[in-house]
């Protein structure tokens, strides 16, 4: 019998409705190799109303394509003010608690994945390990501190985030392996001079990289199977695509600029796919400005994000410089899907440890400006049809080595470490 595997992911519940998504995949993924995964999430969905109701229990369980879903109860939260903070804290107190009536009523793991995005998913793993005796990996999806700290929600120097810092470091200490969904964020451990080569107590052998990505095989029959009617993506058009959520660090209204200064090249039109508190300003400047080859396609549901992508042009990764460290790579889905369609990709920022440059499938931006993109656009628009295809494939060979089934078999290499 292979190893029982808890995998702790506070938002883990979009995944349930999704039917898919990194632990869905995984879990799905070792359950073909014999494993047996179950999943504990909230019973609330992020920043919405909508839960699962526990019917006034700590959890309840649910199975879906062979998935076993804890649901732990939590409160609702929308928005990241107080209610959230709640929201993550009673979360964290309930999963203790339900995971030893858990293991008591069930079995208990042999293995525990913790994974963030916030850091009390990940010091409620190293607990509950240690009080069932089994090892615990933490799952580094954010680096969190650094995270609040760049969005200025807290001061490095400050008593919060010192704390927050001491939490990180006391996690990434007790974890029994640390798996960081960036290339370059063991650079982060070097930075702080947590590993033992500089005299820190983090052993560097115990961390592992894996990224996000797709399951390809279903990307692929989605693009047969889950059809849009849009006249824009039927077309004859050259479709700049972007999907994604419109905020600040989007910073979606630069695809704006690039489509001002593009006005006159009739052919191109921007597709913006997506939703977010920015939308309604966009809008608003798409009418005052008359940007007729500018289209806010709102809100799609993911199923339909393969074939939009199919029908595109070029996709574009439009990111803010300053509001993010991009130093350490990326690990958007949305790169992995962008290169699953088989289509150039562009990117407004550089990054480090870049998947476009590694597998020559996009253009990444030095300087993240209208002009520097609408160049990169009208570059790929009018290159050979030899050299576009070619990028296509690239993008396509690339994205095997992130199909989840390559994915999944980076996390039994850590499983079976532990």
């Amino acid at each position: 019998m292979k190893k029982k595997v808890w995998i702790l992911n506070h938002y883990a519940t979009d995944t349930y409705k999704d039917r898919g998504g990194r632990h869905y995949w995984f879990a799905e993924k070792l359950i073909n190799k014999g494993y047996k995964p179950t999943i504990f999430c909230a019973n609330t969905y992020h920043n919405t109303e909508e839960f699962i109701d526990t019917s006034n229990k700590k959890y309840v369980i649910d199975t879906v394509d062979n998935i076993p879903y804890v649901f732990v109860k939590t409160t609702v939260a929308i928005g990241n003010g107080i209610d959230r903070i709640k929201n993550m804290v009673i979360f964290y107190i309930n999963l203790i608690l339900v995971a030893r009536r858990y293991a008591k009523q069930y079995e208990k793991p042999d293995v525990i994945l913790a994974s963030s995005v916030h850091p009390l998913t990940m010091i409620a793993g190293i607990q509950i390990a240690k009080k069932l005796k089994v090892p615990c990996i933490c799952e580094i999806r954010d680096l969190w501190p650094e995270a609040i700290f760049a969005f200025n929600k807290a001061k490095e120097k400050s008593l919060l985030g010192k704390i927050l810092v001491l939490g990180e470091h006391w996690i990434y200490k007790k974890a029994d392996a640390l798996i960081f969904t960036k290339e370059g964020d063991t650079d982060y451990v070097k930075e702080k001079k947590w590993d033992t080569v500089q005299g820190g107590d983090i052993d560097l052998a115990k961390c592992y990289y894996i990224n996000n990505g797709v399951d390809f095989e279903r990307f692929i029959k989605s693009i047969a199977n889950d059809k849009v009617e849009d006249k824009d993506l039927e077309s004859h058009k050259f479709n700049v695509v972007y999907t994604g959520a419109i905020r600040p660090v989007n910073n979606v209204g630069n695809l704006l600029d690039t489509a001002k200064l593009l006005k006159d090249e009739h052919n191109i039109q921007f597709l913006i796919y997506g939703d977010g508190n920015q939308k309604e300003m966009l809008e608003k400047r798409i009418r005052d400005e008359g940007l007729i080859n500018v289209k806010m396609k709102g809100y799609i549901n993911k199923k339909y994000i393969p074939y939009i992508l199919s029908k595109s042009s070029v996709n574009i990764l439009n990111y803010s410089q300053s509001q993010y460290n991009w130093t350490r790579g990326n690990s958007s889905n949305k790169l992995f899907e962008y290169m699953a369609s088989g289509k150039p990709i562009i990117s407004t920022v550089k990054m480090g440890y870049c998947i476009l440059e590694k597998y020559n499938c996009g253009i990444s931006l030095n300087e993240s400006t209208p002009e520097e993109l609408a160049k990169a656009i009208l570059k790929i628009k009018h290159m050979s049809n030899e050299e576009y295809i070619n990028i296509g494939d690239n993008a396509l060979a690339g994205v095997k080595e992130f199909d989840f089934s390559v994915l999944t078999n980076k996390l039994i290499e850590v499983i079976e470490s532990v």
